[in-house]
C-alpha cells in the first residue's frame, strides 16, 4: 500500500501463522501477539509475523472475538474504493454468468454477495426484483457502509437499497441492529419474484434473514421435479414442517402432491404461505396451514399414528454459538426421529441444518443416530446445500452452513 503514513499493524503469534498462510479469512483474539499504530475500529491493518514480514491486510475491531477480517493477500494490493469495486464487480459478474438474474423475463431473489465466501466478509446483499437488500455484519463494513452503498447504486441502479442488519453477528462485533432505506425509493410492503417459474411475495422489512429462504432454491427445485418424475404424485402427502412462507410447499402442489400440510410457529409466516400458494393458482385449503410448535405438532401426528410420504425439515438455527452446539444436536436429532416414525415405507425426508457450528459430519451423525433409535432403515439419495449463488470458499469451511439430506426411508 502506498502511503506515507504507516498503517496500523498487527503482529501473529509464531504458532498462529498457519491459517493466514492458508488463507483463513478470520484472526482470532488468541492469535494477536500485539498492535501498533491504535487502529479504530473497522481501520485497515497490516498484518504480520513476529519478523515483520507481510501477510495480509484485513480490517480490525478489538471489541470482537474475531478481532481481524482478512481482505487480501497481496502486499501492493491498496484497500481503497477501487479494491471495494473490483470485488462487489467480480461478485455481481459470477451470478450474471450464472444466468440467475433473470427467468422468463420475470424478477428473481438470489444472493448477489456472500460475505467471506466472496472475499468480502461480513458483507451480504441479497436482490429481490429491482431491491437489494444489504447485510453489514461487522465493524468493517458498518464503517464503509456508505462506500458500500454508493458502489452498489452505481454498478447495479437498483430501485432502492434496503437495509436488514438485525442479526445476532452484529451484537458480538458491539453493533446496534440497524434497519431502513440507505438509497433510493421504499420497497413496497412485499416484493413479487419468480423462482423456476414458481411466485412469491417476498416481505423484506419483517421476514426472516432478509425476507426469503434464498439458500433453498435448488432444494426446492429439486423436491418439484421427485414429484413430477413420479408417477404416483398425485397420492402424495407432504408435510412441510418450519414451513415459513411456504417455498417447498408451493413446489410440492406444483409438483402435483395430493396434499401439502404447512407447519410454522409463526401466523404471519403462514398468512402468507397462503398467500403464495394462491398466488400459485393452487386452491387454499385451511386445514393444511397449521400455526403450531413443530416439535408438539410433529409429536401429536405421532400419536395419532399419521404418516406421511414426503416429510421436508428446515428448521431455524438452533446453534447460534458454540457452546449452544449439544443443546442443538439434541433438537435436530428430536425432530428426525420423529419424521423417521411418521414417513411412511419408502418415503422421503429432506431434512437441513443451517446451524454454522453443526458441521456436515456431525449433522448426518445426528441423523443416523435419530434414525437408529427410530428402528427405521434408509438410504441417502443425496447430499443437499445451497445453490450457485451461495458460493463457498474453499479456504473458509465455515461458509458452508447449509447442510441437508436426501434420505429414503423404509
Amino acid at each position: 500500500m502506498n502511503t506515507s503514513i504507516a498503517p496500523p499493524t498487527i503482529t501473529i503469534r509464531r504458532q498462529r501463522e498457519r491459517a493466514i498462510y492458508n488463507r483463513h479469512p478470520w484472526v482470532f483474539s488468541g492469535a494477536v501477539q500485539a498492535v501498533h499504530g491504535n487502529p479504530e475500529p473497522g481501520a485497515t491493518v497490516r498484518v504480520q509475523n513476529g519478523a515483520g514480514e507481510f501477510l495480509a491486510w484485513g480490517y480490525w475491531n478489538a471489541a470482537s472475538a474475531i478481532q481481524v477480517r482478512l481482505l487480501s493477500w497481496r502486499e501492493d494490493e491498496a484497500i481503497d474504493a477501487d479494491f471495494w469495486r473490483r470485488r462487489i464487480r467480480r461478485a455481481v459478474e459470477a451470478r450474471t454468468e450464472e444466468n440467475l438474474i433473470y427467468e422468463g423475463g420475470a424478477p428473481v431473489a438470489y444472493r448477489l454477495i456472500n460475505a467471506e465466501n466472496d472475499y468480502l466478509p461480513g458483507l451480504i446483499v441479497d436482490r429481490y426484483g429491482d431491491w437489494l437488500v444489504l447485510q453489514a455484519l461487522t465493524m468493517g463494513i458498518e464503517a464503509r457502509k456508505p462506500l458500500l452503498v454508493e458502489l452498489l447504486d452505481d454498478l447495479l441502479h437498483p430501485a432502492g437499497i434496503y437495509e436488514r442488519s438485525d442479526v445476532d453477528a452484529r451484537q458480538k462485533e458491539g453493533l446496534p441492529p440497524a434497519v431502513g432505506l440507505l438509497q433510493g425509493r421504499e420497497p413496497p410492503d412485499l416484493i413479487e419474484i419468480d423462482e423456476h417459474g414458481r411466485r412469491f411475495l417476498v416481505d423484506v422489512r419483517n421476514g426472516h434473514k432478509t425476507g426469503f429462504y434464498l439458500d433453498q432454491r435448488q432444494n426446492r427445485l429439486l423436491l418439484g421435479n421427485l414429484l413430477r418424475f413420479d408417477p404416483d404424485a398425485q397420492e402424495r402427502v407432504v408435510l412441510n414442517a418450519f414451513g415459513y412462507t411456504g417455498g417447498f410447499s408451493v413446489y410440492a402442489l406444483d409438483g402435483l402432491a395430493k396434499r401439502v400440510i404447512t407447519v410454522d410457529a409463526s401466523a404471519e409466516a403462514i398468512a402468507l404461505a397462503k398467500r403464495n400458494v394462491s398466488l400459485n393458482g393452487f386452491h387454499v385449503n385451511e386445514d393444511d396451514f397449521v400455526v403450531a410448535d413443530v416439535f408438539q405438532r410433529l409429536r401429536l401426528y405421532r400419536d395419532s399414528a399419521r404418516q406421511f410420504d414426503i416429510i421436508i425439515l428446515d428448521p431455524p438455527k438452533f446453534a447460534h454459538t458454540q457452546r449452544q452446539v449439544e443443546r442443538a444436536a439434541r433438537g435436530y436429532k428430536d425432530i428426525n426421529l420423529l419424521a423417521f416414525k411418521l414417513l411412511k415405507p419408502g418415503g422421503l425426508l429432506m431434512t437441513f441444518s443451517c446451524s454454522g457450528g453443526v458441521s456436515a459430519d456431525l449433522f448426518r451423525k445426528i441423523v443416523f443416530g435419530a434414525l437408529i433409535d427410530s428402528g427405521r432403515e434408509a438410504q441417502v439419495l443425496q447430499t443437499l446445500g445451497p445453490g450457485p449463488d451461495h458460493p463457498v470458499a474453499l479456504t473458509f469451511p465455515e461458509g458452508a452452513y447449509l447442510k441437508g439430506l436426501l434420505l429414503r426411508v423404509w
